[in-house]
């Protein structure tokens, strides 16, 4: 009886994309003959597994879940191939069953998540099979468990692009309102504190070689830099935003807060795909390139 090491595991596993335990079984199974392995579990998940494998995938949703209590939530990003995949009813049944899998078990990172168990699998298992079933590669991205100061709510755009807030007094229809501002203008961080230091020197620097080029002179650099940092950080900052349905245009979410008697103690945003490097398919010179074949 050939050894069953965790490297020939290893190997298996990223040859055909099957989950772990699956993996072991099919090389005991073969007795430690890869290639024989390879087929067991293409026989048992079909061969779409391996090919999708190595595709990129920077499609996919935002799924949420809040404790009935609103005071544990969680948000994750589940990527696809494609856009149709994501629309698929498995793919958003399993992408919804993972948020509530988050929420209760707390996993450290994604490894640890894939370990967790989802009704007589585990996450990992059931992603496999989904992968074998849809033919598409299908990954758990990132998730991010919350615990809240006051009270979770949250908005998901076009299943795109999801929000978490929490909320600190207030009512829900306020908290529903800070999670949609927050879907459509962006804001990096609640104030100033909360930007990355290298954004406010990149945008410095910036200031000031353009006012260098517009001829302004050396003493006013620095204080024209500070006004477009300012400004910056204005644009960039949650509770200095105008809220976007502000009935005088003017209305900050800083002045809507207090307005109501309430603070964001956090909030959380996920936009699927970012930061993915998409691969662009040139079909027409696909074409055209095996045309002169």
């Amino acid at each position: 009886m050939a050894e069953i090491t965790a490297s020939l595991v290893k190997e298996l596993r990223e040859r055909t994309d099957a989950p772990m335990m699956d993996c072991k079984k099919a090389l005991t199974e073969a007795d430690g003959d890869m290639t024989r392995a390879e087929e067991i579990l293409r026989v048992r998940f079909g061969n779409r597994a391996t090919k999708a494998a190595g595709r990129v995938a920077a499609e996919g949703t935002v799924g949420i879940s809040i404790s009935a209590d609103g005071k544990q939530g969680a948000i994750i990003e589940v990527n696809s191939e494609t856009d149709f995949c994501a629309k698929n009813d498995d793919f958003l049944g399993f992408v919804r069953d993972v948020a509530g899998v988050v929420v209760n078990a707390k996993p450290a990172d994604i490894v640890a998540l894939g370990a967790q168990k989802l009704g007589n699998s585990t996450v990992e298992e059931t992603r496999a099979q989904l992968v074998g079933k849809i033919g598409e590669n299908i990954t758990p991205r990132r998730f991010l468990v919350i615990e809240a100061k006051g009270k979770l709510n949250s908005y998901v755009h076009g299943s795109k692009i999801g929000v978490l807030v929490d909320l600190v007094g207030g009512d829900d229809v306020l908290a529903k309102d800070i999670a949609m501002h927050i879907a459509a203008a962006k804001p990096k961080s609640l104030d100033a504190s909360g930007v990355d230091p290298q954004l406010i020197e990149a945008e410095r620097r910036v200031a000031i070689e353009k006012a260098k080029e517009g001829g302004k002179p050396e003493a006013m650099l620095e204080k024209i830099a500070e006004g477009t940092v300012q400004k910056f950080l204005k644009d960039v900052t949650l509770l200095n935003q105008v809220f976007v349905k502000a009935e005088d245009g003017k209305q900050t979410i800083e002045q809507l807060l207090k307005s109501k008697g309430a603070s964001v103690a956090s909030f959380t945003m996920y936009v699927v795909g970012e930061g993915i490097e998409k691969v662009v398919t040139d079909y027409a010179a696909e074409v055209a390139a095996a045309a002169k074949l």
